[in-house]
């Protein structure tokens, strides 16, 4: 499967949860600067410059409060986005500058506003840089309630939503942890593999680590950032293609499993079989390889016939129909394993 173009988009809808840590000189809270800590920053974002936060990875966004009838969005290059206010259906965007995501004044009160950039990656070259928010005049923002839970969805150009109609948003990691109230992100990024190999395909078992995957440089993530509740694990697809053998892939699925739980010592890791079925045995004794290791918290979810005959855009990947499938099958299980 080649390596496709995938987006961070800009979702307006509803909540915050990881708040920002801003020096005492900096924006006061309220204001919509980056530096608000009103605004809840989910996935992995570059915060080092206080005036302009990057998202990588697929389906990063922002949650946020704010009152007032109008709300208007800082951008520096054009980049396209998605918007949610209210919990409404996500709104495409796309443009620089002063963005208004309220092109139809809103009813005077309280708002709740998602924001999610087009991922920058493959052969699209957008500006995703989130510069801050404008409000109406003596508006001001706030935290929007928290959530509770926080997934990460790891995996490639499926995950990371290519083909449906808005992307990450579209995908079903996103419409999966809209539907439970949870946080999530997308670590995906089209054409990823599990394990390195000769050709050259991106693989999770080194960039999965990195703030960036490897697109802004080799900089390792911090994972002190978020503690996920669950991690859900949706790799193999591209790995035979690559040569990676029957072998080595469950060896190093049971690695990388293994690694993630270090990271995440509380969370359920969910490994999925690959919706077409590549590795899907590998994959499941990966599984029981660290259930025998004693960790009970790892399980492999069995996808077979989640697919409708419809719900795919093409051989490979879901259409929006498809990612729909995908959800109303994941939700419930995720709802268990995480009351």
């Amino acid at each position: 499967m080649r390596r496709r173009v995938l987006g961070f988009l800009v979702v307006v809808s509803t909540v915050l949860s990881a708040a920002v840590s801003a020096p005492a000189a900096q924006a006061a809270v309220g204001d919509g600067t980056p530096s608000d800590t009103n605004i809840s920053f989910v996935g992995r974002w570059n915060r080092s410059s206080a005036s302009a936060y990057v998202p990588y990875w697929a389906g990063a966004y922002l949650r946020v409060g704010f009152t007032g009838r109008t709300v208007k969005l800082k951008q520096r290059n054009t980049i396209q986005l998605w918007a949610s206010i209210d919990g409404k259906a996500f709104t495409a965007f796309s443009g620089s500058g002063t963005i208004n995501l309220t092109p139809t004044a809103l009813a005077a009160g309280n708002h709740t506003l998602i924001v999610s950039y087009r991922q920058v990656a493959g052969s699209y070259t957008g500006d995703a840089v989130f510069q801050g928010l404008v409000l109406d005049s003596g508006a001001t923002t706030f935290k929007a309630p928290a959530r509770t839970r926080l997934v990460e969805f790891v995996g490639d150009s499926i995950t990371a939503g290519t083909t449906s109609s808005q992307l990450a948003v579209t995908g079903y990691g996103f419409k999966t942890g809209e539907r439970l109230g949870y946080d999530h992100t997308q670590i995906a990024i089209g054409g990823m593999c599990l394990a390195e190999t000769a050709d050259g395909c991106w693989a999770h078992e080194t960039r999965y680590w990195m703030s960036s995957g490897g697109q802004a440089g080799s900089d390792q993530w911090d994972f002190s950032r978020y503690a996920a509740d669950g991690v859900v694990i949706n790799l193999g697809t591209n790995d035979r293609s690559h040569g990676v053998g029957s072998a080595d892939f469950q060896a190093k699925y049971t690695n990388f499993l293994t690694r993630v739980r270090a990271k995440f010592p509380n969370a359920k890791l969910f490994a999925l079989r690959t919706l077409i079925g590549r590795y899907a045995s590998e994959t499941q004794a990966a599984v029981r390889a660290r259930n025998a290791a004693g960790d009970p918290n790892v399980f492999y979810v069995d996808t077979t016939g989640w697919l409708p005959s419809d719900g795919l855009s093409d051989s490979v990947h879901p259409n929006d129909k498809g990612h729909l499938a995908i959800t109303d099958r994941l939700a419930p299980i995720l709802a268990a394993r995480l009351a």
